[in-house]
């Protein structure tokens, strides 16, 4: 007999959410434009809900040049007025020159450390993703307060530990999946 599929609770019933969490959520990804992704979603998700940001996912990558960060940290105020006026994205002036800001600044630690992803598995103990078997599922973590120190010192904004910390997850830098879960 097959084991019945167990979820995380956070999920609920909404497709959308259940697809991302089955197939994206806590999976380990060392792209760095997946990475840039999840920076701007993330960044653009402080104040609100994930699901309101995955709802928008699509238009999110149509504005932002498909997450090309190079393409992003091109644009100029034409490019903010353009993304203050599309609907499909949170148009929020703070948010989206942040959007641009921090493109730069990550192209910034690309050269600096050879990838954003060397970047952030710089802070990770012996360079490694977490797996959490505690079934706590925290906002944040000393890990989490010290990658979003180091970045709010080099100029990114909204990126604070709990936005970080959420990365972190979405990435698969940690695996906060419940010690029960199928998708562990």
């Amino acid at each position: 007999m097959e084991k019945p599929i167990k979820r995380c609770v956070w999920p609920g019933t909404d497709p959308l959410y259940i697809k991302y969490h089955d197939e994206e959520w806590g999976k380990t990804t060392h792209d760095d434009k997946i990475l840039f992704e999840f920076l701007i979603l993330e960044s653009a998700q402080a104040g609100l809900s994930w699901i309101t940001i995955l709802r928008r996912r699509e238009n999110y990558r149509k504005a932002f040049a498909n997450f090309d960060v190079h393409k992003v940290a091109a644009f100029d105020e034409k490019d903010t007025e353009r993304l203050l006026n599309d609907a499909g994205i949170i148009r929020n002036k703070l948010k989206i020159k942040s959007a641009i800001n921090n493109a730069k600044l990550f192209i910034e630690i690309q050269k600096e450390f050879g990838s954003f992803d060397k970047y952030l598995y710089s802070f990770m103990p012996d360079g490694k993703p977490i797996n959490n078997t505690t079934g706590a599922l925290p906002a944040s973590t000393p890990i989490s307060d010290a990658i979003s120190k180091d970045m709010k010192k080099r100029g990114f904004t909204f990126f604070g530990t709990t936005i970080c910390y959420a990365h972190m997850q979405a990435t698969g830098m940690v695996n906060d999946h419940l010690p029960d879960c199928s998708f562990k």
